[in-house]
């Protein structure tokens, strides 16, 4: 059976019901990879903390480089397995920084990920959580230029993919932060884990992805089970270096192409959630005339999907239905023909016709 390859976006610092915690969209992943044979999402929606899973049908694409690849600036060439470096922001505690490195430890024992060596940034990243623009997570770094810097010590030595852990900042709002733990709120730090990410992918053109240092929290009984696979492990590392492990290469497309795995023109569908349709990706996927199935998943946005009129635009309930759509797809069955009513087909006459 001929795959389908499919996108599968859920936007970062959004609260979404699905998705907008610690790996709480990968079942829904699974599931989609399932149907489709060749799934391409991103660090959001695979990374549960310490928990996390490979996937031989998922491609692990940071988003900013995911979104080249629907713009069709870039192809995803598989991988037996890259060479992780490591990049800690010099303000991490000593105690955390042990941590994250007996996490390293623990994955090449363990898992026999090739985790190659790491470094401290000259400067502290400096962190700032920003104000929050209608609920939406935000912030910014201070000193980019030092991760960058830091990104290409790595690069020179041999690494291919790159795993960021920055110190945030411990007067996060408990309120904010609790809220958040017990499924009311959206993640208050994703916003700048986006940035943090994207400013390697942007100048530094290899996988990567981020996870962040944080001191303990005390025990919350009323915590979500959507937030419980962060709360389990002293570090979010983990699941960064586990997908990480088989990211596929990042390849320019230029007018000669060679070893790519997976080209941009091979997708057929973007899965994204309901009122979210304004990123990067999708208005890419739109422009190329792709399906995009909008899911209803609950977020902040939630933007009116009628001010998209796009005919290749496929509104379904949840996950499952986005699943049998592409399932449908990819069998070559029209979807019209299982749905009710069934309407008859058109007649096209010669009436009006210009010459």
């Amino acid at each position: 059976m001929a795959i389908t390859p499919t996108i599968f976006i859920i936007p970062t610092g959004i609260g979404c019901e699905i998705g907008g915690f610690a790996g709480d969209s990968l079942p829904a992943a699974k599931l989609l990879a399932s149907a489709s044979g060749c799934l391409i999402t991103h660090p959001n929606v695979m990374n549960g903390g310490s928990l996390a899973e490979k996937n031989k049908d998922i491609f692990y694409v940071e988003g900013y480089s995911l979104d080249r690849f629907a713009k069709g600036e870039i192809g995803l060439k598989s991988v037996k397995q890259q060479k992780i470096g490591i990049i800690f922001d010099s303000s991490i505690e000593h105690e955390i920084l042990i941590r994250h490195l007996q996490v390293a430890d623990a994955c090449i024992a363990t898992l026999g990920i090739d985790v190659d060596s790491y470094v401290l940034t000259k400067k502290p990243l400096g962190i700032i959580i920003g104000s929050k623009s209608q609920g939406i997570s935000e912030g910014v770094i201070e000193n980019p230029d030092t991760l960058i810097e830091a990104g290409e010590r790595l690069i020179n030595k041999g690494i291919t993919a790159i795993a960021i852990v920055s110190k945030f900042p411990d007067n996060l709002d408990l309120v904010e932060t609790n809220s958040y733990r017990e499924g009311k709120g959206v993640d208050p730090i994703a916003g700048v884990e986006a940035v943090i990410s994207h400013l390697i992918s942007k100048f530094l053109k290899v996988p990567c992805a981020h996870a962040p240092a944080l001191n303990p929290l005390e025990l919350n009984e009323n915590l979500d089970p959507r937030a419980a696979s962060e709360e389990i492990g002293y570090t979010f590392l983990p699941s960064v270096l586990i997908g990480l492990s088989k990211a596929p290469d990042l390849i320019e497309l230029t007018d000669k192409i060679d070893n790519i795995s997976l080209h941009p023109n091979d997708v057929e569908s973007i899965v994204v959630p309901s009122g979210a349709l304004g990123g990067e990706g999708v208005l890419a996927g739109i422009e190329r005339g792709l399906n995009i199935i909008s899911v209803k998943n609950k977020n902040i946005i939630n933007l009116d999907n009628l001010n998209f009129n796009y005919p290749n635009l496929i509104e379904v309930d949840n996950y499952f239905e986005a699943a049998g759509l592409i399932l449908a797809i990819r069998e070559g069955i029209n979807p019209q023909s299982i749905q009710r009513p069934l309407n008859r087909i058109k007649e096209l006459t010669f009436k009006n016709q210009q010459s």
